[in-house]
């Protein structure tokens, strides 16, 4: 069994810093490998790695432990739960590492990827670019194997190129452009709407046509300002809420 070893994390000093930790700490418990340990590291080590006080990493294992992810005991340590399931809230609070956290630890099966024109609502995102990439993905519950939410991305054809699909099946594409490509990522913009399930997503997410779904848009810029991905994900209806926090800081 191997350990458990949490993602880095670049901290902004803009956000709560609990919040960060504690949306980093949930991609790496929910992208672990099958193999890893189930103990986590003690709170001075966490804190350590993260470069936080042991207090902002006790108040970030609090909110894991309050969504079921982890279980602590006195003298024992600090466990992920091995049937944790993900309470699944949309949750935008501008952070890159959110996004990460919201997309990951659910099976990921890859629908097709091929290129594309530039067209419809792309063109406002991609003046520059005559082809983009798509990648379509379906994604499932990691325990009952239910559909969840199936998506769509768009990418510069240049850093397709390095991107591997073996990777989208285990990671989200931010993290993919972010980590793996070397994208440096300056901001995400996100947009969720209420819509009804055409009948591809009624297909694929196996809900009946005309349901609520909810239909998130994330665009996403690097350090120069350009788009490099317009992401659409369409999550059904029936297992994900809408939740914003705003930091009066």
């Amino acid at each position: 069994m191997t350990a458990f070893a949490p993602d880095s994390l670049v901290l902004n000093r803009k956000l709560p810093l609990w919040y960060q930790v504690s949306q980093s700490l949930r991609a790496s418990i929910l992208g672990r490998t099958p193999d890893a340990s189930l103990r986590l590291p003690t709170e001075e080590q966490l804190a350590g790695h993260y470069g936080v006080s042991v207090l902002t990493m006790r108040q970030a294992l609090k909110e894991l432990e309050g969504e079921g992810l982890i279980s602590r005991h006195r003298r024992r340590g600090t466990f992920i739960e091995p049937g944790a399931r993900r309470g699944a809230p949309v949750r935008l609070l501008g952070s890159v590492d959110a996004i990460v956290a919201q997309q990951s630890g659910e099976r990921t099966t890859i629908l097709g990827h091929e290129r594309t024109a530039v067209s419809g609502e792309l063109l406002e995102h991609f003046p520059d670019a005559s082809e983009l990439v798509t990648y379509r993905r379906l994604r499932h519950d990691s325990v009952s194997g239910e559909p969840t939410n199936w998506a769509e991305n768009a990418v510069r054809t240049e850093l397709a190129e390095s991107i591997d699909l073996s990777d989208l099946e285990r990671f989200p594409m931010t993290k993919v452009l972010r980590d793996l490509v070397g994208v440096k990522i300056s901001r995400i913009t996100d947009t969720v709407e209420a819509r009804l399930a055409d009948p591809e997503t009624a297909g694929l997410l196996q809900v009946p046509l005309l349901s609520p779904i909810l239909h998130y848009t994330g665009v996403t810029y690097d350090d120069g300002g350009r788009v490099v991905d317009v992401a659409r994900i369409r999550y059904r209806g029936d297992r994900f809420s809408f939740t914003v926090t705003v930091d009066a800081h």
